[in-house]
């Protein structure tokens, strides 16, 4: 197995689940999502939105398979605004199918686009139910009572007890949710660096995902604790709320989902670090 390239800040979710070297995961877990059988992972064609590319965006997973363009986010806070960010997403993401493609979307011959499916998982520890399907239309300002615009993002609640059947069908998905179980149980008692360490090796001891934590345990440590450290501080700051300055980070999130580049935002006098921060959360 290669080694990890962080380049970017990944999380745990897109090394296992978003990488060319792990086409089989992908392949599994869009199986168990949709009841199918495909066997050759180089059916799959990974189309993840990069920030290398685009500044703006960065999405956790996404491909073609056949005419279909998945797209897969991994949440562990609830966030009612996954429709909207996945409508700016799948705009992205067909504007360079199309122009891969060479489509002429100005002419009077309707192109073909791959059909989309958006799904969010949630791990997060408000009580959700197993399958919930949120609406664009909620967002509107003025509600309509026709349906003729709207977008949708089917969110999956991983948590115990959920969707076990779909873990049963997708035993990479299941290592994960043991994975991050363990942190969640350790963390109860432990630093969360402890909590981490204590949760990797116990996870090698029974051999859940043992292969890529035994080759890569200081990299996958380091994600999952700066994943709940961006979380903490995220939320903190939510909680504090706007005063003495404490909404930056929000700020820096924002910025960056509207097209500012790093520099531009340190230049303003948000500060680098916490501009790093957003980079890995926004």
């Amino acid at each position: 197995m290669k080694q990890i390239n962080q380049k970017y800040k990944d999380s745990l979710f897109r090394l296992l689940f978003g990488r060319e070297d792990m086409k089989e995961n992908i392949l599994s877990l869009y199986n168990a999502l949709n009841n199918t059988c495909y066997s050759n992972p180089e059916d799959l064609e990974i189309k993840t939105l990069s920030d290398a590319i685009y500044i703006k965006m960065k999405n956790d997973v996404a491909f073609l398979i056949d005419s279909f363009l998945p797209l897969w986010e991994q949440q562990s806070t609830y966030n009612p605004n996954m429709p909207l960010r996945g409508l700016m997403y799948f705009s992205d993401l067909y504007n360079a199918y199309i122009t891969e493609k060479e489509l002429n979307i100005y002419g009077t011959k309707l192109i073909s686009i791959p059909t989309p499916q958006y799904v969010v998982f949630y791990n997060g520890d408000v009580s959700k139910p197993p399958i919930m399907t949120l609406r664009l239309s909620d967002s509107f300002m003025n509600k309509r009572d026709d349906n003729n615009f709207e977008w949708t993002a089917i969110m999956y609640n991983l948590n115990k007890g959920q969707n076990d059947e779909l873990m049963i069908k997708c035993k990479p998905l299941s290592d994960y949710m043991t994975l991050v179980n363990y942190v969640k149980y350790y963390k109860r008692e432990y630093a969360i660096k402890e909590a981490t360490d204590k949760a990797v090796t116990r996870c090698i001891k029974e051999n859940v995902l043992k292969d890529i934590l035994l080759k890569n345990r200081a990299e996958v440590m380091n994600m999952v604790i700066t994943e709940f450290n961006e979380e903490v501080f995220v939320k903190g700051i939510r909680e504090e709320g706007r005063e003495e300055g404490q909404n930056s980070l929000i700020e820096a999130i924002e910025r960056l989902r509207n097209g500012e580049s790093k520099e531009e935002i340190i230049a303003s006098g948000i500060d680098e670090h916490t501009v790093e921060l957003a980079e890995g959360v926004k």
